[in-house]
């Protein structure tokens, strides 16, 4: 209704509006493009800039500074926060970053934008990005993204700075401007309310400065649009947050602490700022009237300020955010990592998936332990495997079904979800990655089972008065036991390569049990009911280890998908195992 009114009222505001609207256009052009890049570049330097919280700040104003736009380095920041690749404190550095990085938005507008007639740039930029948008390679069109973007921003700007100068002739805004506190309460809503709107603090400060250089606005509530501004723009990563995990939202309650703290500082210390932007201005040469200029080093100054203030304070912030917003404990299994934040990301999305499959992995470890009559303490342990099989006799109550349809069921359905719902804008690298993936939770999945069945007849006859058939039962749990424990090994050192060792170790233990059958059979030493569960049972056991294996040499690697793929090229397949233990029994 108002934007019909306005356009019913004056047709320069529709000029303005269609400015708007265009340079929101080029905002969301350019996050797409960015988005084309987001496949292995952006999360390589995130994941190796973010150890400290100095490398986090400076990413988040790198990174800001390059988009030029702090929304989408809040949801890319979120969605890896969520997947549990950086650390909270991590993500507030680059928030704090991006606020910063914000400003040089306000610098180019200023500077240049309004210097020159970027029209004339705007023309061919959306010529050559448009014709590079319907390529068929992910980078020329993720280029032709940015470039078209680009020209529809300056396009925007161009509209937006032509229709407040024709604007003035009609009518002028000056005569709505309120000086002192009042004032700047009242803009600084303003600001934030067009910002909420809009959903970019970077279209609100193009049309602040390009009101401004029309003479439009005041100086003074110009300024008080650009703090609302700031606030406003924590919108983005709150909506961002609302489909992501408790991380993601500690986040985004971080992002709007630190810019509500930040605004707070410069409202009260309005004249103050103002007098350094005075004094800088001056030493750096820009005139006493360039208003537009001035505001930009406000914008620079007032958020340096807010850095200053809460970079000491960031541990803290972390222990208030956790306490606030504690982790849920719930009866059955949900995902952690597993939200719409990281879907649209291809490797965020894969290792969101990596490490809820590692959560379904430690639920299924609990419920396969048990099923053998195993503690996990015992199995991550440096114990004897021989000294822990003598040491539980005693049976562990386990229900598998239950503790199955608890801990894994939803869960795996979960994992199988989202795979299907992320795999439809990935490449075919990235999509192999997560088939993978896929593949392991079934693994596990298909362990459970195995350790279901092998549960009746263990459970059984781990406490027979048959020593022979007691003995047999226990070398399956000793197997059993050394694998989980190998697994575990892996999965702490990230090296499954070691895996092999394994592999050889159960193919010599399985052609060595079935001479022992064989033998007990003859002997007459066990029934012929125990030799068929034996047998049984044995082919059970031979699957579990065959599929948590092949699970572990998915799950446990680490490093890029290229480093995965050659790991597991790498690693023995059935042949080659077979060939090495011919190989030392010829020797």
């Amino acid at each position: 209704m108002i934007l019909a009114y306005g356009f019913w009222v004056s047709p320069d505001f529709k000029e303005i509006a269609a400015g708007v609207a265009i340079f929101l256009f080029g905002m969301l052009f350019m996050e797409e493009g960015f988005k084309a890049f987001t496949g292995g570049i952006l999360e390589k330097l995130l994941q190796k800039t973010t150890n400290k919280l100095w490398k986090s700040l400076s990413f988040g104003v790198l990174s800001t500074t390059l988009m030029q736009s702090s929304s989408l380095v809040s949801v890319i920041t979120i969605s890896f926060l969520s997947a549990g690749l950086i650390g909270l404190a991590a993500g507030i550095g680059i928030i704090f970053g991006a606020n910063l990085g914000t400003t040089t938005g306000a610098w180019l507008i200023a500077g240049f934008g309004l210097k020159v007639k970027i029209s004339a740039y705007a023309m061919p930029m959306l010529v050559f990005g448009i014709i590079m948008v319907f390529q068929k390679s992910r980078s020329i069109k993720g280029l032709g993204y940015i470039l078209a973007g680009l020209g529809f921003l300056f396009l925007g700007i161009h509209y937006m700075k032509e229709g407040f100068e024709a604007f003035r002739t009609t009518i002028d805004l000056k005569d709505f401007a309120v000086a002192g506190y009042p004032g700047l309460f009242l803009f600084a809503l303003l600001g934030i309310a067009a910002t909420v709107i809009m959903q970019s603090s970077h279209a609100t400060l193009v049309i602040i400065i390009t009101a401004l250089a029309a003479q439009q606005i005041t100086y003074e509530n110009g300024l008080a649009l650009a703090i609302g501004a700031n606030v406003g723009t924590t919108i983005t990563a709150i909506i961002g947050s609302l489909s992501a995990n408790v991380q993601g939202k500690r986040l985004a309650m971080a992002h709007l602490i630190f810019n509500m703290v930040t605004a707070i500082i410069a409202i009260v210390f309005i004249y103050q700022i103002m007098n350094a932007v005075d004094s800088f201005s001056h030493w750096v040469g820009i005139s006493a009237d360039d208003y537009t200029l001035k505001l930009a080093v406000f914008h620079t100054i007032f958020n340096s300020i807010g850095i200053i203030v809460m970079i000491p304070f960031t541990g803290q912030l972390v222990d208030f955010l956790e306490k606030l917003m504690p982790e849920k404990k719930v009866s059955v299994a949900t995902p952690k990592y597993l939200n719409p934040a990281t879907e649209a990301i291809s490797d965020t999305a894969i290792e969101s998936v990596r490490k809820e499959t590692l959560h379904l992995y430690d639920n299924a470890f609990m419920i396969i332990a048990h099923g053998l009559n195993l503690h996990r303490h015992d199995i991550v342990s440096d114990k004897d495997p021989d000294t822990v099989i003598t040491q539980t006799k005693k049976l562990i109550p386990i229900n598998i079904d239950e503790s199955y349809n608890r801990n894994i069921k939803g869960l795996y359905s979960d994992i199988v979800a989202f795979i299907s719902r992320a795999q439809v804008q990935m490449t075919a690298e990235h999509g192999d990655e997560l088939f993978e993936l896929r593949a392991a939770g079934r693994d596990i999945v298909e362990a459970i089972k195995d350790t279901k069945h092998l549960q009746k007849n263990l459970s059984r006859y781990i406490v027979s008065d048959n020593a022979y058939i007691r003995d047999e039962y226990n070398k399956i749990r000793i197997q059993l036991l050394s694998v989980l424990r190998h697994l575990e090994e892996a999965k702490a050192d990230g090296d499954v390569l070691e895996l092999d060792t394994m592999k050889l170790k159960i193919e010599s233990d399985d052609t060595t049990a079935n001479g022992t059958l064989e033998k007990l059979i003859h002997e007459d030493k066990i029934s012929a009911e125990m030799a068929t569960s034996l047998m049984n049972d044995t082919s059970y056991a031979q699957n579990m280890t065959k599929k948590l294996i092949t699970m572990g040499e998915v799950l446990f690697a680490t490093g890029d998908i290229e480093m995965k793929t050659l790991e597991r090229s790498l690693a023995l397949d059935t042949d080659e195992v077979q060939k090495v233990l011919d190989s030392q029994k010829t020797s």
